[in-house]
């Protein structure tokens, strides 16, 4: 195995706080084990267009508590899905990674993102690359491990939200939906909700419809309780669209994810229909999710997992990912990862959920 010199990062898809944590990690592990780090800018398009910083202490000094990215990020992807088998293959720019790569003499890659990242990671693998794989989303949707970085900073943010909203809805006596983050998984809405005390709870994992939501918030008003909170998943599937998600037509990301809001609205406007007397407002959190700094649970994950990262590379460990399971931080394939993305909430969680509140 060729000696390991220089590492390079980069960071893929939506931001989370947390990751300059794992960059700084990254920083300061390498270091001492006399390895060289640059990052790539905007994810996979800067190894693609050779755009790169280096990164020493100074670079990452007072990054640990910002959220966001210090080297930027964005949905880049050097490979194309074939419409007609469902696979991916490699595009041009896939070679221009290559070429980047062997110039600038990077003999290990750390990429730190969601499935999408990661499966790009995993994909370069068959063409030489030694990658290493840090899972961030706050969706909490990535295979493998307990948790991903960001997703404890979403639920604080979220649970506050539902705090704040408390006040204005039994004020009011309003029904107020909140739309939170959760294409495919309702981590953020289930735990969210349960921690907010929400009284309904939508998420992907179980369709659901109008008349079943509408029928909670009379129970709650026959008992005297004059407001309700519904905390809904953006890839909520009601049952009346055939359990499809609520999605903006004609746009599509660069992996093939259509892009995803509006179920809030939507389930206002029906809710409207069923003649309660409460009236329905929404708020949809959207990127507020996402921004503001890491707690304190986010910024130790990271830098475990910034550590591992560098550590695994050192120890040929690649095309695998870090991974929380229970208190060890562990190194788990990245085929094993992808083949069980996305992770969707556990049995437990579901019936807390139901059993918890109305639903």
């Amino acid at each position: 195995m060729p000696e390991l010199k220089r590492i390079g990062v980069l960071t893929g898809g939506g931001d989370s706080p947390g990751i300059n944590a794992a960059i700084r990690a990254i920083v300061r592990r390498a270091e001492p084990a006399g390895l060289d780090v640059v990052g790539f800018r905007d994810g996979w398009r800067g190894p693609v267009e050779d755009d790169l910083v280096p990164l020493g202490r100074a670079e990452v000094t007072g990054i640990l508590h910002i959220g966001g990215t210090v080297l930027g990020t964005s949905r880049t992807n050097p490979f194309e899905k074939d419409r007609a088998t469902g696979e991916w293959r490699a595009t041009p720019k896939v070679e221009r990674i290559l070429d980047t790569l062997r110039r600038r003499r990077v003999d290990a890659l750390v990429a730190i993102g969601g499935d999408d990242t990661l499966g790009v990671a995993h994909r370069l693998a068959a063409y030489g690359v030694n990658a290493v794989g840090i899972p961030q989303t706050i969706d909490n949707d990535i295979a493998g491990t307990d948790y991903a970085i960001g997703f404890h900073s979403a639920l604080a943010v979220v649970t506050d939200a539902l705090d704040r909203l408390h006040t204005t809805a039994h004020a009011h006596h309003r029904v107020l939906i909140v739309e939170v983050m959760g294409r495919d998984a309702g981590w953020i809405a289930i735990l969210g909700g349960l921690a907010g005390g929400a009284d309904v709870i939508l998420a992907p994992e179980e369709p659901f419809s109008i008349r079943e939501v509408a029928d909670a918030l009379r129970q709650r008003l026959e008992a005297g309780r004059r407001f309700s909170i519904i905390v809904v998943a953006e890839g909520a599937r009601p049952v009346e669209l055939g359990g499809r998600q609520v999605a903006q037509e004609g746009r599509v990301d660069a992996f093939g994810h259509p892009q995803l809001g509006g179920v809030g609205y939507w389930l206002a406007a029906e809710l409207e229909k069923e003649g309660l007397p409460l009236t329905p407002r929404v708020t949809v959190l959207s990127y507020l999710q996402r921004g503001g700094v890491a707690t304190p649970f986010d910024r130790l994950l990271a830098t475990r997992f910034g550590v591992a990262a560098v550590e695994f590379a050192l120890a040929g460990r690649y095309d695998a990912m870090t991974a929380l399971r229970g208190p060890d931080v562990v190194a788990v394939p990245l085929a094993e990862v992808l083949a069980g993305c996305p992770k969707p909430v556990g049995p437990e969680f579901l019936a807390l959920a139901r059993n918890i509140g109305v639903r």
